[in-house]
């Protein structure tokens, strides 16, 4: 079985999107690892745990347990760890759930990121093209950057810069037929709840807005990109 590649799954306030994410692994026939990343002071971290003790038999989920780091902080940690040990690294929300298709979308994956340092997304079916609100790329990325996504960010707005990196390093792949479905309350997928409101707020859209344009305008995301071409030139 695959061990090349992860999907880190920051979750706060869900814990019964894991079963679902965990069947739709099963339905689809993924090989990917999978880590939920669990903040300690998490309201549900009973039901959490719990979860952890029902999947422990299965070699493909993982849990972890740290202090609250929001979303971006939180992926930034596991991925930096992970880059070590796993040639592919893949972000998804904990209400992205993967589609049944003619070929797994993990082996997607592997296929399109097997030439080489880029990035490849799929269809969320709310954003389409626009943005990566679930993305993969190859660890490389994340051991030039030391990050998976801008650190001044928290929770907004990465999905833009994943596709500006993979365009600006011209490495991007979308596919349109390969649905990692987000199910959010913008498409009437989900009820809001305290984390949509949380993550929503006008002093997040705003600051992460900011957060965003900053990075964009003032030379963070040149700098980015002038290291991931080196990394690109170095590859082929």
């Amino acid at each position: 079985m695959p061990d090349d590649l992860l999907v880190i799954i920051p979750t706060r306030g869900r814990p019964q999107a894991v079963p679902e994410i965990v069947q739709a692994w099963d339905d689809t026939g993924a090989t990917a690892d999978l880590l939920f990343a669990v903040d300690t002071d998490d309201p549900e971290l009973a039901a959490y745990k719990q979860h952890a003790a029902a999947y422990k038999a299965d070699s493909r989920v993982r849990f972890t347990f740290g202090k609250r780091r929001r979303l971006v902080g939180t992926l930034n940690a596991q991925a930096v760890k992970a880059a070590k040990t796993y040639r592919f690294l893949a972000f998804m929300g904990d209400d992205h759930r993967p589609r049944p298709a003619a070929m797994a979308w993990d082996a997607r994956i592997r296929e399109c990121l097997s030439g080489g340092p880029g990035i490849v997304y799929g269809n969320d079916l709310l954003q389409s093209e626009a943005m990566a609100t679930a993305v993969a790329m190859t660890s490389d990325i994340v051991e030039t950057l030391s990050y998976m996504a801008p650190p001044a960010l928290v929770h907004l707005c990465v999905d833009l810069v994943w596709v500006e990196w993979g365009r600006g390093m011209g490495r991007i792949t979308y596919l349109d037929d390969m649905v990692i479905e987000h199910l959010h309350p913008a498409n009437g997928k989900a009820q809001v709840d305290q984390g949509y409101e949380e993550c929503n707020s006008p002093d997040q859209v705003a600051t992460d807005s900011a957060a965003y344009y900053d990075y964009r305008d003032n030379g963070g995301l040149e700098a980015d990109l002038v290291k991931l071409r080196k990394l690109v030139e170095e590859a082929a």
